[in-house]
């Protein structure tokens, strides 16, 4: 296992509840039973906050922590374009991603195409809530 990857599942800083949320979504992977969910609150077509909860492999909790990093303060349009393109980085090396999510190459890559779906939960999960 990559080290890289315990790395960024230690950083829990969003592992929380957000009350008074906005948008709220469960989700499970039918793979291998990694459960995730999330709680948003948006305002002014950004995310404000963003809390998650899971019971989930060390790949989907670093996925989920990244994830919760870089989209506070986001534009909900820009976290859209940021979903449809993010499975590309598992197939392509030269994928076209704006600068701010170049971080997501690290982990969703070739290397890691085994723990796609684990690595997915988190995008799927606010998708979902978000209605994409």
């Amino acid at each position: 296992m990559d080290l890289r990857i315990l790395e960024i599942a230690s950083n829990t800083a969003n592992h929380k509840i957000v009350k008074n949320h906005t948008h709220h979504s469960k989700n499970k992977n039918p793979l291998c039973g990694d459960e995730m969910e999330i709680r948003l609150i948006v305002k002014n077509d950004k995310i404000k906050d963003m809390g998650y909860q899971c019971r989930s492999c060390v790949y989907c909790q670093a996925s989920v922590s990244m994830l919760s990093q870089k989209i506070i303060d986001q534009n909900i349009s820009d976290i859209k374009s940021l979903i449809i393109s993010i499975e590309g980085l598992f197939n392509e090396t030269d994928i076209k991603i704006e600068k701010k999510w170049n971080d997501f190459k690290e982990i969703m890559n070739k290397d890691n195409i085994s723990r796609k779906e684990c690595l997915l939960l988190p995008f799927k999960t606010i998708s979902k809530a978000l209605k994409f």
